[in-house]
């Protein structure tokens, strides 16, 4: 008896399931914005503490930060819809002082990054739903700066800079979509500056979630 009403109730969910499934399926787009909060994780690069005067146990490591985007569809072909938007990312970190018998051993550091940079993205699935695969370059901003210090010229040095990753975004309303992304960054070295060297050429991680607005 349990069996039977148990084929019954799926048979009975089955009914609207189909009838949802003949339905066209709604295209991605047209136009979508994406707000997320993010955990990035910075380098602690010998070479990047060297480029700031700075020792490798200042550097503060993983932080938070933001990524606010968009994207505008523009054509699908097969499996593929082709977007086209831009991210700017903003992420920060920060260290505490620590002492050890009264003497300083490691100094409390600041550490930013931003990013801005136009992106072309491949998406796949339909209105309701879809994952891609993204990619952009543009410019960026990596300051290091222990408290009380004066920034240095490395300090807001534009720095070319790629993105590439991918996400994924799942409406739970025809407009609102919770949307999760995992990015690397590839940072271009910083120039030497006064008898300091440059910053190292860095792979940085940022994962993030967050909310998509659909138009």
């Amino acid at each position: 008896m349990r069996i039977a009403a148990g084929l019954i109730g799926l048979a009975l969910l089955a009914v609207p399931a189909r009838a949802v499934a003949q339905d066209p399926p709604k295209p991605i787009g047209p136009f979508v914005v994406d707000i997320r909060a993010t955990v990035p994780n910075f380098t602690q690069d010998p070479q990047l503490a060297d480029s700031r005067g700075l020792a490798v146990t200042d550097l503060p490591g993983s932080g938070l930060g933001l990524d606010l985007g968009a994207q505008v569809y523009l054509l699908t072909w097969k499996a593929v819809t082709f977007g086209a938007g831009g991210q700017i990312t903003l992420a920060r970190a920060s260290s505490s002082s620590e002492t050890v018998n009264g003497a300083l051993v490691a100094q409390a550091v600041n550490e930013r990054y931003t990013a801005i940079s136009p992106q072309i993205s491949f998406n796949f699935g339909t209105g309701a739903g879809w994952s891609y695969l993204s990619a952009g370059v543009g410019t960026s901003v990596w300051s290091v700066v222990a408290d009380g210090a004066q920034p240095r010229p490395a300090d807001d040095e534009r720095l070319i800079s790629y993105n590439y990753g991918g996400g994924a975004r799942w409406f739970i309303k025809p407009h609102v979509a919770f949307t999760f992304d995992v990015r690397f960054y590839d940072i271009y070295p910083g120039s030497p500056e006064l008898g300091f060297p440059g910053s190292p050429r860095t792979k940085m991680l940022i994962v993030g979630a967050g909310v998509s607005l659909k138009k």
